[in-house]
């Protein structure tokens, strides 16, 4: 790496330094092991990797602090990083985490009642479609089937776009209250259709709602949550999209006993989407984009109202520091491909790349089809079998958020994706397989769910939103999902007729391939965020101008 001025701690004799990877040759963030007391700041009159000219008085306040925001345990670090003019420097955000009082919880779980709806509308198709194109005079129709499944996708895809700027136009809050209109309408046009222009529309309009869904849920979670357990709460959001494609796939088994079931399984979702738009019209809007709209004292009550009052004093603190030496107005969409910001916003497009590429969304779609060319006789209980792995794989991540970190989850996550999809390859290759070929089916598929639930699920949502400055945050995540839906809706209409044409094995094959890519690619450039709040990863990731 290259360094032409550098600002560096110079820790207490006897304690050192200990390296932790990010994003190469641009970003080195460095964990501390000792507490500050004592050390200082080194640097040369000059603006720093940031962008930021400190004077003796803002070196003063970062040499002096040494509180945090959330937390109940502190690891003193201090941030390398390099702007994209060249300098190294390093930032000293290490704070003093003290447990937050506060009850964020209700509002994370009214946040994930559309990451319930999110995993509800991908799943139900999955199990209505046979009955749905019976009734609607389309199952002789396969492009039209595979237009039923894809056009939520293309919904989702303008929805994901829309909710970056709705989110900070309008906020968080309000932006999902406006959300429950096009969930609640796509799903009542579906459930009453009766034509499939009908049934297409209303998938459309759902699709438009998960679509903002998909974009605003993990941005106010991430937002609202208290740094020690940001990243258990943001794997929340992929555990509640898991328990509704799960909730989707059991919705399916009265089937087989009422053809016309599938209209009660669209019509159930408006439920929780009214429930979405009156549980947001009672919960506080993100003390963060309050204070990024210069109001300070709506930030103040909200914050009291997530935290408790005695934490309100440094929750302002650290929103002030944050945005330190920098009044610069909310970034346009341009500003995601500038110099400053396209490592970072290139990196979490990636991500969601790899995910759909991985091969997650055909194995969930289509799982019931695969299922029964393996010779599994009941389709929907191995879909539910698969759902319920999800649901415990995304548990048991949740668990690990904030312990193992990202980036080790991420790496474990695609290298158990790659073997589960060797294994599957082989399962309809090798002849001497062929008797068990049913059972290896289900336990490839059903390994792989795990070893996506671990990582590649939850971890790019969660990531994301810590990664990307405040002026970038929303329209970043928004492009970033708008990445993942565009790749989800060409996998949904394409998937069967690559199938058909390569055969099941070496589709499977070419997923492996990509999970073995998405590997190499994390391991060098991907960062690790745990234990740090939101505006420590900004001032480090970020540099301000």
């Amino acid at each position: 790496m290259e360094a032409s001025s550098t600002c560096a701690f110079k820790p207490i004799s006897g304690f050192g330094l200990r390296s932790r990877s990010l994003l190469p040759s641009k970003f080195d963030l460095r964990n501390q092991t000792p507490a500050f007391a004592g050390c200082y700041l080194r640097m040369k009159k000059r603006n720093n990797c940031l962008g930021i000219s400190f004077g003796s008085n803002s070196m003063g306040k970062m040499e002096g602090s040494v509180r945090g925001l959330f937390g109940s345990s502190v690891k003193a670090r201090s941030v390398r990083a390099q702007s994209s003019g060249g300098d190294v420097e390093d930032v000293a955000p290490a704070k003093i985490q003290v447990k937050s009082t506060g009850s964020v919880f209700p509002y994370v779980g009214v946040a994930c009642l559309g990451a319930i709806l999110f995993g509800y509308h991908l799943g139900v198709v999955n199990g209505a479609l046979e009955y749905l194109s019976k009734d609607l005079g389309i199952a002789e129709n396969p492009v039209l089937q595979g237009w039923v499944v894809s056009t939520l996708l293309a919904g989702a895809t303008v929805g994901s776009f829309t909710g970056g700027s709705l989110a900070d136009k309008f906020g968080r809050t309000k932006t999902f209250m406006l959300d429950a209109i096009p969930l609640t309408v796509g799903a009542f046009l579906c459930a009453t259709a009766k034509s499939i222009e009908i049934m297409i529309i209303g998938r459309v309009l759902a699709g438009i709602g998960i679509g903002i869904s998909s974009a605003i849920v993990p941005l106010y979670i991430s937002e609202i949550s208290p740094t020690e357990i940001r990243g258990t709460l943001g794997s929340v959001n992929q555990l509640f999209i898991c328990i509704g494609i799960l909730g989707a796939l059991v919705a399916g088994l009265p089937l087989a006993g009422n053809p016309l079931w599938w209209r009660t399984m669209f019509g159930v979702s408006v439920i929780p989407s009214v429930l979405l738009a009156i549980g947001m019209a009672f919960s506080p809007e993100s003390p963060r984009w309050l204070y990024q709209q210069g109001r300070t004292s709506d930030a103040e009550v909200s914050a009291r109202r997530l935290y408790g009052k005695e934490r309100v004093a440094e929750v302002m603190n650290d929103l002030d520091a944050g945005s330190q030496g920098s009044s610069e107005p909310e970034a346009g969409w341009l500003d995601l491909f500038s110099s400053r910001y396209f490592k970072v916003v290139s990196v979490g497009a990636a991500l969601f790349l790899f995910q759909q590429l991985a091969g997650i969304n055909a194995v969930v779609y289509y799982s019931t089809s695969v299922f029964r060319s393996a010779g599994i006789t009941s389709d929907v209980a191995a879909s539910a079998l698969v759902g319920a792995s999800n649901v415990f794989g995304t548990t048991v991540a949740s668990s690990l958020m904030d312990k193992q970190g990202r980036k080790s989850l991420l790496l474990i996550s695609f290298a158990g994706m790659a073997a589960s999809m060797l294994l599957l390859s082989l399962s309809f290759t090798w002849k001497v397989l062929a008797p068990y070929s049913g059972t290896l089916a289900v336990l490839g598929t059903v390994l792989y769910v795990l070893s996506f639930s671990l990582g590649a699920g939850p971890v790019p949502a969660l990531l994301l939103p810590e990664i990307f400055a405040s002026r970038i945050r929303a329209k970043a995540v928004a492009l970033s999902l708008g990445m993942h839906w565009i790749s989800n809706f060409v996998i949904g209409l394409y998937f069967l007729s690559v199938v058909n044409k390569f055969g099941i094995s070496t589709v499977y094959l070419g997923f492996a391939s990509v999970c073995l890519l998405a590997v190499m690619y994390i391991a060098g450039n991907v960062v690790e965020t745990k234990g740090r709040s939101l505006e420590e990863i900004e001032r480090a990731l970020s540099p301000a101008l």
